[in-house]
């Protein structure tokens, strides 16, 4: 991986572009929510059809997080970064100017297409401009933070923009950020070239697409039309035949999306894990919580997106400042581990929500535990997994630890949803949706306190060399 050298500023401002990058990604997640209700009456949704305005975006987006890896190891990666972009804004735009529920799903679709290219293209340039520098440590810190930072700004953005402009603008916002961000692209990343040869392994992205869709499609309708029904029954058959079919391709093909040998890595497997897990649980808590601000305890969407402020400060207190000094002295897993139970613990503790509860007695402390445990295990994960890939690999590993936690939040959200949703009914009460999502907030815990267990069973260094202990600790 040679280039010439970057410059301090350069190498900061590439980091402003990487960490805008991760805050869009998850920003376009969280920005549609407000504004769900609005583009419903407008376009024609039905209750059913409402949720793949976020579904087509996260499908997609965890469904091509591997193609993307790939392609920015083969065609580089300031490449595919920079097509990403297009693509997002093209979406983007579509999504806002659509006139019908096809092209809104289009658009949102392509919008994750986009995202898919980005975000693995981003954490390959990240480890180009960082690696093997001792500012590695923050530049992963400050990436991790740019996540919670993008929920909670999106949340606010979704809400004035639909309260005082129009819905369309929740997707139309993203276009003047994409833009910022190929002005300084050229300037401040690394230009890269071909690291690897050979074909792209389409087959394989559109079996592992269509059976991540056809998996999370069944469980979010499941609710509905009931899960032992034939519909629901054949989407899971199909998608996990899918999937299997994928796996298959990928152990017989030349130049696979996923080397299936890369799963064989302890730290690298164990590091995905945590991340599927952590994405289960944080983003589900994250969905209900603000739920349960607003149908429960009555707060407007702006009011709710305030009530969020603290846990984004903390993360992001906690991810800069405190987490890489606590990596250095006690090492990546026992962040992990000890952050997942913190985070299961502040679950625990929301499970115990009241119908006539209170925001500082029923939300904001147990809000705060799960923002530190979070803060702890998410960036020290993320640098495990890239670091314990082949350099030349840096991008499939990077698309293969996104796609662990966009697809765990995306089947985590569903099955708890529909969760709530059993135990709630169609017409709930305040106490009947309060009881929903304590049962999900509970079903979060057990989610965590599962990876923190795994992730301290199977998290092992290679035994061959101190050199892979080295490299971990400065993931």
């Amino acid at each position: 991986m040679s280039h010439p050298p970057i410059s301090p500023a350069k190498r900061w401002l590439g980091l402003v572009l990487i960490a805008t990058a991760q805050f869009v990604v998850i920003m376009d997640t969280s920005i549609i929510g407000v504004a769900l209700p609005d583009i419903q009456r407008e376009l024609g949704f039905t209750p059913e059809s409402l949720s793949w305005v976020f579904n087509a975006y996260v499908v997609a987006f965890g469904g091509l997080l591997l193609l993307g890896g790939r392609l920015a190891d083969v065609f580089g990666a300031r490449k595919i970064f920079v097509l990403g972009w297009i693509i997002l804004i093209a979406g983007s735009i579509l999504a806002g100017a659509a006139g019908n529920v096809g092209l809104e799903i289009t658009g949102r679709a392509i919008q994750g297409a986009g995202s898919a290219l980005i975000a693995p293209a981003a954490l390959t340039l990240l480890m180009m401009l960082f690696g093997g520098t001792s500012g590695l440590p923050k530049a992963f810190a400050v990436y991790g933070a740019a996540a919670p930072i993008g929920g909670t700004a999106g949340v606010f953005l979704g809400g004035v923009l639909t309260e005082y402009v129009s819905w369309p603008w929740v997707f139309y916002v993203t276009v003047p950020i994409a833009l910022f961000v190929l002005a300084f692209t050229a300037t401040a990343l690394p230009r890269t070239v071909r690291k690897a040869a050979g074909s792209i392994d389409i087959g394989g992205a559109l079996t592992a697409t269509a059976g991540l869709a056809a998996v999370v499609y069944a469980v979010v309708n499941a609710p509905e039309v009931g899960w032992l029904t034939w519909s629901t029954l054949g989407l899971l058959t199909g998608g996990t035949v899918l999937l299997v079919i994928f796996f298959l391709i990928q152990a017989r093909s030349r130049n696979p999306l996923l080397r299936l040998g890369l799963l064989r890595m302890p730290m690298l497997g164990a590091a995905n894990g945590a991340q599927l897990m952590l994405g289960a649980a944080w983003v589900s808590m994250w969905f209900f919580l603000n739920l349960y601000l607003q149908q429960v305890l009555g707060a407007s969407a702006f009011a709710a997106g305030a009530a969020l402020l603290p846990m984004t400060g903390l993360v992001v207190l906690v991810m800069v400042a405190l987490a890489p000094r606590l990596q250095a002295r006690f090492g990546a897993k026992s962040l992990i581990v000890s952050g997942l139970l913190l985070l299961a613990l502040g679950l625990a503790w929301l499970a115990f929500v009241r119908p006539d509860g209170t925001y500082a007695v029923d939300v904001l402390p147990a809000s705060l535990v799960a923002a530190l445990g979070m803060s702890l295990a998410f960036v020290p994960s993320l640098g495990t997994a890239i670091n314990a890939a082949p350099p030349a690999e840096t991008g499939v590993a990077s698309g293969l630890v996104s796609t662990s936690y966009q697809i765990g939040s995306a089947l985590g959200l569903a099955a708890l949803t529909a969760i709530v949703y059993g135990i709630s009914g169609t017409d709930p009460s305040r106490a009947e949706l309060t009881q929903g999502y304590s049962a999900a907030f509970l079903g979060a815990a057990i989610l965590a306190f599962v990876g923190a267990v795994v992730t301290g069973i199977a998290m092992r260094k290679p035994r061959s060399s101190a050199r892979t202990s080295t490299h971990s600790v400065a993931a």
